[in-house]
C-alpha cells in the first residue's frame, strides 16, 4: 500500500509539472480556445448558410452555378478553413480513442493511475465548480434539440419583422408541430427571453387544432398522482389527480382509505342540467314584462323546446327562467347534455329559440347570447342555489375505530372543528358556496387530469361539508353537497391522450353507449366522493394538529428522498 501512495504522489507531480506546461502554453495563445471554437463554428455556419441561400437564388434564377463571384470564393474558402480546423480539433480525439482501443487492460489501468489527480465531476462543490462560458444566442434559443432549416429561418424573419401573422403559421406550413417549434423560436427572439425548459416536441399538435389551444409554443408538465381506491355506491375507483401541491394527493388517498374501511360511501345526482342566460332589451319595461309572461307560460314551452331541442340530438331543454331588470330581460335557459358538459350545445339552442322569438316579438334586441345570469366562471348565488351542471350530495359513516387508528383524532373534535370552521367561519367571512375545507383543490386536480374548463373550478367547488355523531356518537356521519359540478366525458380537453387515459381510467371515457349522459353523470359522482375524502382528511389533520407537520414534511424539497420516505 505504500508503495502505491507513493506511486500516485509520483504521478501527481508530473501531472502537476504537466499541467504548468499546458497552463504555460494555454497563457501564451493569442485567443482562448473557447472563443477560438466560437469563432470558427459561427464562421462554418454562417458561410454555409450564405451559400445556401446565394445557391438557392441562382437555381431561381437559372443562373449556371459554376459561376462564382468574389465573395463566393471567399466564402468557399473560409468554409474550407474552419471545417478543416473543426475536424482537426474533433479528430485529434477519435485518434486518442483509437489508441486507446489498441492499449492493453494493464497499459490502461497505468495510463489512469497517471491522470491529473481531482475530484469527480459530482463531487465538485460550489468552490470547485467550473463556470460554463456564456452560451451564444442562437444556441440558447434552440428548441428541443429542433434544428431549423433555412425556410424555417426564413419563416421565423417573417414573423419577427410582422410580415408573416403568428397565428397562421399551422394554415401556412400544413405542419402543427412545426408550426409550433418556428412560433416558439420567433417568441423568444422577439422577446429576447429563452423558452428553455419549456417543451415543445412529444406533443399532437393536430389533436388541438381549432379546439383546445390557438399559436401553441410546447406545453406545460403537470405531475398526475393518484388516490384510491375509492370505495363509491359499491364501485372501486383509483383517481387521478394532477398538481403541484405536495400532501393533497396524499391527503385525499388517505381519506378514501377512512371510507373504505368503513364500508364505502353512496352518492345520489340531484338535477343534471347546463344553463346559458342571454340578455334582451325592449323599448320599455312593460315590453319586456310581456315576454317574461310568454316564456312563463307552460303552453308556449313545448313549442319552444321543439325549437331548442332541433340543435342537437342530445340536447333537451328543461325549463326557462325568466328575471327582469327595468326594461332588461335575462333569460336562464337550462338542459341535458348527454356526456359533453354542454356550454356550446346549450348555445346553439338558446339562439335557436332567439331567432323564433324574434318572429312575434320584432322589437327585441338581443343585447349578448350571455348575460351572466347563466352563470359560468363565477361565483353566483343562482349557482349555489339552483344548481349548473351536475347536482350531487355524497356521504358516508365513518366507523369510530377508524377515526382513531387511520385518522388519530375522534368524532367530537371533529364534529365541532365542521361547525366553527367550516360554517360558522365561512358564514363570518361571507363565503358564497365556500362552506367546506378544500374542495376547490380537489376539484381543480381531478378536472387537470381529465380535461375539464379548469376555469369551471369556481362554481364546481361550490360545496357544503356536513359532520354529526351517529349511532350514539361512536360513529361520524359526512356528507359533501355540490350542486353546480361541471363536466363532461367528450369534447375539449377529454379527447388529448393524457386526459383521455385519465378518463380511461376511472372507466368513463367518451360516450355512454348505453345511456346518453351516464359517464359524465358518473364523472361528477366521482368528484364529489373524491372531495368527501379530501375533507375527511384535511379536517382531520387539523383536528389532530398535523396540518402544519405534514405539510413541512411532504410539501418541501428534500434532496435526501430516504429521510422523507422514512
Amino acid at each position: 500500500m505504500e508503495l502505491r501512495r507513493r506511486h500516485v504522489a509520483a504521478a501527481a507531480v508530473a501531472a502537476g509539472e504537466s499541467l504548468k506546461i499546458q497552463k504555460h502554453a494555454g497563457d501564451s495563445s493569442i485567443f482562448p480556445l473557447y472563443l477560438t471554437n466560437a469563432v470558427f463554428f459561427g464562421a462554418f455556419f454562417s458561410v454555409a448558410y450564405f451559400l445556401l441561400h446565394r445557391w438557392r437564388e441562382k437555381i431561381r434564377t437559372s443562373t449556371p452555378l459554376h459561376v462564382i463571384t468574389a465573395d463566393e470564393s471567399a466564402a468557399i474558402a473560409l468554409l474550407v478553413a474552419s471545417a478543416v480546423y473543426l475536424f482537426r480539433f474533433f479528430g485529434i480525439g477519435l485518434s486518442r480513442a483509437s489508441v486507446d482501443d489498441d492499449l492493453s487492460d494493464e497499459e490502461i489501468i497505468a495510463k489512469e493511475d497517471g491522470r491529473t489527480p481531482g475530484p469527480c465531476p459530482a463531487a465538485l462543490s460550489e468552490e470547485t465548480a467550473v463556470i460554463p462560458s456564456p452560451i451564444p444566442a442562437k444556441v440558447l434559443f434552440m428548441t428541443d434539440s429542433d434544428s431549423l432549416s433555412t425556410e424555417d429561418e426564413e419563416i421565423i424573419q417573417a414573423v419577427v419583422s410582422g410580415s408573416v401573422p403568428s397565428y397562421s403559421l399551422e394554415s401556412k406550413l400544413g405542419d402543427c408541430r412545426r408550426a409550433a417549434v418556428v412560433r416558439r423560436e420567433a417568441v423568444q427572439r422577439l422577446t429576447g427571453r429563452s423558452l428553455e425548459g419549456l417543451p415543445v416536441g412529444g406533443f399532437d399538435y393536430e389533436s388541438i387544432l381549432g379546439q383546445c389551444c390557438e399559436m401553441p409554443i410546447g406545453f406545460v408538465q403537470i405531475p398526475v398522482g393518484v388516490a384510491g381506491p375509492l370505495l363509491l355506491d359499491g364501485r372501486e375507483y383509483t383517481v387521478p389527480m394532477a398538481t403541484t401541491e405536495g400532501c393533497l394527493v396524499a391527503s385525499t388517498n388517505r381519506g378514501c382509505k377512512a371510507i373504505y374501511a368503513s364500508g364505502g360511501a353512496t352518492s345520489v345526482l340531484m338535477r343534471d342540467g347546463m344553463t346559458r342566460a342571454p340578455v334582451v332589451r325592449f323599448a320599455t319595461a312593460k315590453r319586456a314584462a310581456q315576454l317574461k309572461f310568454y316564456l312563463e307560460d307552460p303552453l308556449n314551452f313545448e313549442s319552444i323546446a321543439v325549437v331548442f331541442n332541433k340543435s342537437s340530438r342530445f340536447a333537451r331543454l328543461q325549463n326557462i327562467q325568466p328575471n327582469i331588470a327595468g326594461k332588461n330581460l335575462y333569460i336562464r335557459f337550462r338542459c341535458s347534455t348527454g356526456d359533453a358538459m354542454g356550454m356550446n350545445m346549450v348555445s346553439k339552442g338558446v339562439q335557436n329559440v332567439l331567432d323564433f322569438l324574434q318572429s312575434d316579438f320584432p322589437d327585441m334586441e338581443v343585447i349578448g347570447i350571455s348575460g351572466n345570469f347563466c352563470s359560468d366562471k363565477k361565483a353566483a348565488a343562482v349557482n349555489w342555489i339552483e344548481g349548473r351542471g351536475k347536482s350531487v350530495v355524497c356521504e358516508a359513516i365513518i366507523k369510530e375505530e377508524v377515526i382513531k387508528k387511520v385518522l388519530k383524532t375522534s368524532v367530537e373534535s371533529l364534529v365541532e372543528l365542521n361547525v366553527l370552521k367550516n360554517l360558522t367561519g365561512s358564514a363570518i367571512a361571507g363565503a358564497l358556496g365556500g362552506f367546506n375545507a378544500h374542495a376547490s383543490n380537489i376539484v381543480s386536480a381531478i378536472y387537470l387530469a381529465t380535461g375539464q374548463d379548469p376555469a369551471q373550478n369556481v362554481e364546481s367547488s361550490h360545496c357544503i361539508t356536513m359532520m354529526e355523531p351517529v349511532n350514539n356518537g361512536k360513529d361520524l356521519h359526512i356528507s359533501v353537497t355540490m350542486p353546480s359540478i361541471e363536466v363532461g366525458t367528450v369534447g375539449g380537453g377529454t379527447q388529448l391522450a393524457s386526459q383521455s387515459a385519465c378518463l380511461n381510467l376511472l372507466g368513463v371515457k367518451g360516450a355512454s353507449k348505453e345511456t346518453p349522459g351516464a359517464n359524465a353523470r358518473l364523472l361528477a359522482a366521482i368528484v364529489a366522493g373524491s372531495v368527501l375524502a379530501g375533507e375527511l382528511s384535511l379536517m382531520s389533520a387539523i383536528a389532530a394538529g398535523q396540518l402544519v407537520k405534514s405539510h413541512m414534511k411532504y410539501n418541501r424539497s428534500s434532496r435526501n428522498i430516504t429521510n422523507v420516505v422514512s
